[in-house]
Order: C-alpha cells, then structure tokens, then sequence
C-alpha cells in the first residue's frame, strides 16, 4: 500500500496537476530539496508546484527501482523535462538528470518527499536563456 501512494504521487506529479499532488500531501507536508532547503506545508507546496510546471511544463520523473522499509519508500530513476524561457518549448533546453527521491508515507498520504538530484543541467540551461 505505502509504495502504492508513492507511485500516486510520482503519477500526479507526471500529469503535471498541482492540485492532483496535493490532494497526496498531508497538511504538514515537508519538501527537502537536492541542496537541503526545506518547504513546509500543503499550500506552500502547491503554490511551489505550480512555480515549478510554470518553468518546466513537461516535467517528469522515471522510476526504475523502488524500495520500501515501512512508512518510507525510496526511488532510483531520472528526472526529466524542458526550461521554458516562457514561450515555446526549445530541444535545446531539455534536460534530464539520474535522481533519487525518498518519500514518508503517514497513512495515505505524503508527508515528506526528498528529492537528490544533480540540478547542474538546467542551471546551465537558464543562465544560457539569461545571455
């Protein structure tokens, strides 16, 4: 059941629906990110969500392998998708990196979601739109 929620929540965040990924998260939901920095909470998340489809409308997760132990389930795979300098989406800004996330699960819910990825890809893509 737990890896089932997980898959859920990578499943909404592939339908690129903040409010689908929400409706996955408990109130007090904490986001870690690739550098540590921490975003708490449903509505945060949600407005945080939506930043992030807003730059990179077609982003996906591939899972290759998951692990459960408990309430927490850890995936191996790739993150993928394309930096919109907000008009069309150009081949030369997609980006994909190996990742990993770990998530909580607190009964149906997601109540932390990790993510380790290499962002290095698509820092390098904004700052050649910035130029």
């Amino acid at each position: 059941m737990t890896v089932a929620i997980v898959h859920a929540f990578v499943n909404a965040i592939n339908h690129q629906s903040p409010d689908e990924i929400a409706s996955l998260m408990t109130e007090d939901h904490v986001f870690i990110d690739s550098l540590g920095a921490r975003v708490t909470g449903r509505e945060q998340m949600k407005k945080g969500w939506q930043g992030y489809f807003a730059i990179i409308p077609d982003y996906t997760i591939t899972v290759d392998e998951t692990f459960a132990d408990g309430s927490v389930v850890v995936m191996l795979g790739a993150a993928q998708g394309t930096y919109s300098s907000g008009g069309p989406l150009k081949p030369q800004n997609r980006w994909q990196t190996p990742a990993a996330w770990r998530a909580v699960v607190r009964g149906p819910l997601i109540a932390e979601w990790r993510v380790y990825a290499d962002n290095e890809p698509i820092r390098q893509i904004m700052v050649r739109n910035r130029q």
